[in-house]
């Protein structure tokens, strides 16, 4: 278990760096499948609000379960978790949702990414509340949940070679890797959530 948090730092941290490289300094849809890339191409703006916004979530999601900055700088922890629920699962969210009407592999694959943008949502707006009205332990199952489904972005990038080198073709897979990306980070997010955490309240001057 020690190894967990780190490792979900640095495959956070690789992949948003990853994403804003690629999309950043190459032409949209290179390093995408070819049957994918006319579709993003025609969709450049969702694509980089979307890229734009599951990379903020990344960078800055992360750190929202430090224990060590939530405890040495509560103020860092607070404008981080601000720019991670507005540009991060806002700009992700939202966008993600759009392009989700656009996701290659017919119905399957934009019904996975459509509710996957739906959850991120509103997981994200009920954690805000439940902060706003002080009540830490919520949030922190609400955040749990939200940076899990943030983590889809990992995920997608696990499993979808794993799934072609199965065997699997692309037109299969793809759709499949809508649901399995996030799915488990779902389920594994709710059962983490409900785990006991050390501080269950804060005074109201820490809120957001």
């Amino acid at each position: 278990m020690r190894l967990a948090y780190p490792s979900v730092v640095l495959l956070s941290l690789g992949v948003a760096a990853y994403a804003l490289v690629l999309y950043g300094f190459f032409p949209p849809g290179m390093a995408l499948h070819p049957d994918m890339r006319a579709n993003f191409e025609a969709q450049r703006i969702g694509l980089y609000l979307h890229v734009f916004g599951a990379s903020c979530a990344l960078l800055f999601g992360p750190w929202q379960f430090s224990r060590r900055l939530r405890a040495a700088r509560p103020a860092v922890h607070r404008w981080l978790g601000r720019a991670y629920l507005l540009l991060g699962v806002g700009v992700g969210g939202m966008s993600g949702l759009y392009m989700a009407f656009h996701a290659f592999g017919g119905l399957p694959a934009r019904l996975g990414f459509g509710v996957l943008a739906l959850c991120w949502l509103a997981s994200g707006w009920l954690a805000y509340r439940a902060i706003r009205r002080g009540d830490v332990a919520l949030h922190r199952r609400w955040m749990l949940i939200n940076f899990a489904l943030s983590f889809a972005a990992v995920t997608l990038r696990l499993e979808l070679p794993l799934l072609m080198l199965a065997g699997l073709p692309f037109v299969i897979a793809y759709p499949l890797v809508s649901w399995l990306c996030w799915l488990p980070n779902l389920w594994f997010g709710w059962r983490l959530g409900r785990m006991p955490a050390g501080t269950q309240s804060m005074p109201a001057r820490s809120r957001a």
